[in-house]
């Protein structure tokens, strides 16, 4: 279908073609006019069409100077510059990084989206050495993070080295990332960069594909995990990684309110909120101190603060609320496992175990003698001797069987206890065997007092009724012994 225009005077028109999406028949649209299928009809100051079905190809007229006046400024799209690019198709480069222009907030430079080919703004590590998975810039060095290497390059900085190791004198040139150089060492940080940490000049992270924990600091990467607790890591690593498709995360994060780096080995991705080992390592004890009971899904801090996230929740870890042992509203008992082996070469016999610290803490078990699976007949092992629960000095606490009087003669009842004494701010408490009879025993073994063995095995965990979630202390456990000529 041709157009006519009447024009007073000649000027110059602006042809333009789009298409529209499919109309339905009555609704409004923004078209001024097309020419395939008929002519809009305004109704109530809105195009609408006449006719149905799909419209293609729809052109308009518009004026390309301003007011349509005679020769007035032309708002035309002017010349049109065009790249032919010889190879369209993105390629992903695992191993390289590429920088773009400057951001200066100051000033309103932002060439973020600035990428030159006419500069060397790539570089490439060794593609043997796994894809990049962390960047830390620490001053004037940025370390590269790859999966089985760390590396370190200048930033913002050229060096030059004379083949005797010295310094070079060099102009005014400066490069953004200049020469790449490796950490020693045989790690990277493996599939998890989430495991990465830093503290002043130490920097934390895992390889999960070493299985090991790792420190970066002024003197080079140094094996953390190996601090007593190398079979530990080695076997959750690796059943994080063989969980679920290697789908297990390793949350690392600094409490900076502690000073310690806190991991936590999450084999697969769950909403479970705890019953995952989380624990912290503290450099002034250079050792694995606590293990945790939370699950967090990101830990981190914040002006001297210590902040995990569980799901869409934010939690502060050091609220001077009073309120301990608890983590996202779950409360949970605090325990130390640990062993009992003077004089090593010595067969003993334990009579007493006692503490120092606050009033609520039991013993779940003090065993002796226990090994692993045993001959034929002995799966289970052997465990020598063993005690029953020592309660802690309130649970254990009750009263005769005589009740007490009343009236002005009443009379104060004493009160008894099973578990715990307290005697000048100590706990004490009496080991009572609690083996089951051997054929062999003249005096049974729940007649005796104490458990002999070359060591011990011993667990105290927090009771649930003394101060539940309040502040307990333990300074130190001890335990009365005397030699045993034998069995």
């Amino acid at each position: 279908m041709a157009a006519t225009l009447e024009v007073k005077y000649f000027n110059t028109y602006v042809l333009k073609r789009f298409e529209p999406e499919a109309p339905v028949v009555g609704s409004f649209l923004r078209q001024l006019w097309n020419g395939s299928f008929g002519i809009p009809e305004e109704i109530g100051g809105h195009p609408r069409w006449l006719g149905d079905g799909q419209l293609k190809n729809c052109w308009y007229i518009e004026e390309s100077r301003i007011r349509g006046g005679f020769n007035n400024t032309t708002v035309d799209f002017g010349v049109r510059a065009y790249l032919v690019e010889q190879e369209p198709d993105s390629s992903i480069r695992l191993n390289s990084m590429i920088y773009s222009g400057i951001y200066n907030s100051r000033t309103g430079i932002n060439q973020t989206n600035v990428f030159s080919v006419a500069e060397q703004i790539t570089k490439s590590l060794d593609p043997a050495q796994g894809s990049i998975q962390k960047l830390y810039a620490e001053d004037t060095n940025l370390i590269i993070f790859q999966q089985a290497k760390v590396s370190k390059a200048l930033i913002d900085k050229d060096a030059i080295y004379s083949a005797e190791g010295g310094g070079l004198p060099v102009s005014s040139f400066t490069t953004v990332i200049g020469q790449i150089v490796p950490i020693p060492g045989n790690y990277g940080i493996g599939n998890n960069p989430e495991s990465f940490a830093v503290y002043g000049y130490n920097k934390y992270f895992v390889d999960s594909n070493q299985n090991v924990v790792l420190k970066l600091g002024p003197e080079g990467i140094v094996e953390i995990s190996a601090s007593g607790m190398n079979g530990f890591f080695r076997n959750q690593i690796l059943n994080i990684n063989s969980s679920a498709f290697g789908l297990g995360k390793l949350i690392g994060g600094w409490d900076i309110y502690n000073k310690e780096y806190v991991l936590s080995l999450q084999p697969v991705s769950s909403t479970a909120q705890l019953g995952e080992p989380t624990l912290s390592w503290d450099e002034r004890a250079q050792g694995w101190i606590s293990f945790f009971s939370y699950k967090p899904s990101q830990s981190f801090s914040l002006t001297n603060n210590h902040y995990t996230t569980f799901g869409d929740s934010l939690y502060l870890h050091n609220a001077q609320n009073n309120i301990y042992n608890t983590f996202y509203g779950i409360s949970t008992p605090s325990s130390i496992e640990f062993v009992f082996n003077p004089q090593v070469s010595n067969t003993k016999v334990f009579n007493t175990v006692n503490y120092e610290g606050s009033n609520g803490w039991q013993v779940d078990f003090f065993r002796s003698g226990e090994t692993g699976p045993g001959v034929v007949g002995d799966p289970a092992g052997f465990v020598l001797d063993t005690t029953a629960q020592v309660l802690s000095y309130n649970e254990g606490a009750y009263d005769s069987a005589v009740p007490p009087n009343t009236g002005s003669n009443a009379v104060v009842q004493p009160i008894f206890r099973v578990g715990f004494y307290r005697k000048e701010n100590k706990y004490c408490a009496n080991l009572i065997n609690s083996t089951p009879v051997a054929q062999e025993e003249i005096i049974f073994g729940n007649q005796i007092s104490g458990i002999r063995g070359f060591f011990t095995n011993v667990k105290l965990s927090t009771d649930t009724n003394t101060d539940p979630n309040g502040f307990k202390e333990l300074f130190a456990v001890s335990s009365n012994y005397t030699f045993s000529s034998g069995y």
